[in-house]
């Protein structure tokens, strides 16, 4: 989210190991009459985490009381379907600032790079892994470092590098949108704009 910086993160994990989650299971269409980024945290797997008659569904991971967190850990190919820049607004109003996952469809992962959600791509084997430690030790924490690109899980003695956009990198940790990137850079457009003119 512009504004906040993301230097480094240290936190449990909510586990979430289902392919193909698309945009539509994270906030469902109904719910896009909002165009303010707030509000949309309830409204997150709302038809996974509620049964039709509205009570919430014990089973979901949301609902269970032993995973908390501000990552979450989901499986292949998390964010494809639509557009939905909503999706990723519940899921940070909901708490999560990074989601780690062996694939990401693209729309999805810049909508949550614009907006402050850091997607963390591992290798399919260290994904499963993370899985089964977490679900062994819910308390276990990871860390990301964003500015060394380096997930680590210090309980399994685990290291793994990840890629990021290096200009989405740089917004991340100065906490900037595009628009205040471009204000930071105002007196270098200026000299060279001045420079031009010569």
């Amino acid at each position: 989210m512009p504004g906040v910086q993301f230097t480094i993160l240290e936190s449990t994990c909510v586990p979430l190991p289902v392919e193909n989650i698309d945009t539509d299971q994270i906030i469902p269409a109904r719910y896009l009459t909002a165009t303010s980024r707030e509000g949309f945290g309830e409204k997150l797997f709302r038809d996974w985490r509620y049964k039709p008659d509205g009570k919430p569904d014990k089973e979901f991971v949301l609902n269970n009381p032993g995973y908390k967190g501000s990552v979450l850990v989901a499986g292949r190919n998390f964010g494809c379907g639509s557009s939905r820049e909503h999706a990723v607004w519940a899921l940070y109003d909901y708490g999560f600032r990074a989601v780690i996952s062996s694939f990401f469809a693209d729309i999805f992962k810049n909508n949550a790079l614009n907006n402050g959600l850091l997607p963390v791509v591992i290798p399919p084997d260290t994904l499963e892994h993370l899985f089964m430690l977490v679900k062994k030790d819910p308390s276990m924490k990871i860390r990301i470092d964003l500015e060394h690109q380096l997930l680590e899980i210090p309980k399994a003695g685990l290291a793994v590098r990840f890629d990021i956009n290096p200009y989405k990198k740089e917004c991340l940790l100065k906490g900037l949108d595009d628009i205040d990137y471009l204000l930071s850079l105002k007196g270098e457009i200026e000299t060279f704009e001045k420079n031009k003119a010569k």
